[in-house]
């Protein structure tokens, strides 16, 4: 069984882009890049493989973050005012038209038509 600790310097194709390298211990891969192109591959085959998209994740300023003690929603902003903690991340949002407060996505697609302006029971 080979040594956890071995201190092989032999040279190798990285496995990402085929290019020689001279391995240092365990090293699989020729540079950090490689490394992460190959993990972003195989991420993305799992996903496809399972029939699931592979989604990016919203930026910032288009997120919906909610302050786990007092409930306050932010759009864009991960950090309470009122308390001073991080927020949880709740999903992709915006400003609702009606009413300004920040709303998520997946809020609007559980309540469905509840959601439209004047039909009893829509969000806050």
């Amino acid at each position: 069984m080979a040594s956890r600790n071995d201190g092989r310097n032999d040279t190798a194709a990285c496995p990402a882009c085929g290019q020689l390298f001279t391995r240092v211990g365990r090293r699989r891969w020729c540079s950090d890049a490689c490394r992460q192109a190959a993990w972003r591959r195989r991420h993305s085959a799992l996903a496809a493989a399972a029939d699931l998209p592979v989604l990016p994740r919203p930026a910032r300023e288009h997120t919906v973050y909610e302050c786990p003690d007092c409930q306050a929603r932010y759009l864009g902003w991960q950090r309470c005012d009122g308390c001073g903690v991080f927020c949880r991340r709740v999903g992709p949002g915006g400003e609702c038209p009606a009413c300004g407060e920040a709303v998520s996505v997946s809020d609007l697609l559980e309540q469905g038509a509840a959601s439209i302006p004047g039909v009893p029971g829509r969000h806050k």
